[in-house]
């Protein structure tokens, strides 16, 4: 954690502003009156307003996971979680992206959440650091999203 924008409470304010997002997506999910379609198209147009709010780098990168995503498992939802482009199933999220602009990181990450279902004997990978992506990126991504997705 960085000491210069901590506060007394410990938290950057990336992670108050995190926060907060989270808290603006629980409210946004009590929608009431709208069917499970309009709630999908509200939260699909929810991560695309999210990664076109991002940097260039980190935008690019966003397209292409998001690209690859719809591609090999449109069975997954899309919404954004604490702000970034997430992708569910059944309400959970399986994986998500962390622009390396929201945290002043060096590099981007794609996480996978407990739901993803990637378990490979007793340890395996469940976030990737992202610079930028290749070809080989692309098609190692969309492996990793076809077995987390099931």
């Amino acid at each position: 954690m960085s000491t210069e924008s901590s506060t007394k409470s410990g938290f950057t304010a990336e992670e108050r502003a995190a926060m907060r997002q989270r808290a603006a997506e629980l409210r946004a999910q009590q929608r009431k009156g709208k069917s499970s379609e309009e709630k999908a198209a509200i939260d699909r147009q929810d991560l695309v307003d999210a990664i076109a709010g991002m940097d260039d780098s980190d935008r690019a990168i966003a397209e292409g996971i998001d690209d690859i995503v719809t591609e090999v498992a449109p069975q997954l939802a899309s919404k954004t979680w604490y702000g970034f482009p997430a992708y569910t199933r059944g309400g959970k999220v399986v994986l998500f992206f962390k622009p390396a602009a929201k945290f002043k990181d060096r590099y981007a990450t794609l996480g996978f959440e407990t739901s993803a279902l990637l378990d490979d004997g007793q340890m395996w990978p469940t976030s990737y650091a992202i610079l930028s992506l290749t070809d080989a990126d692309k098609e190692r991504i969309a492996e990793l999203v076809r077995r987390a997705a099931g």
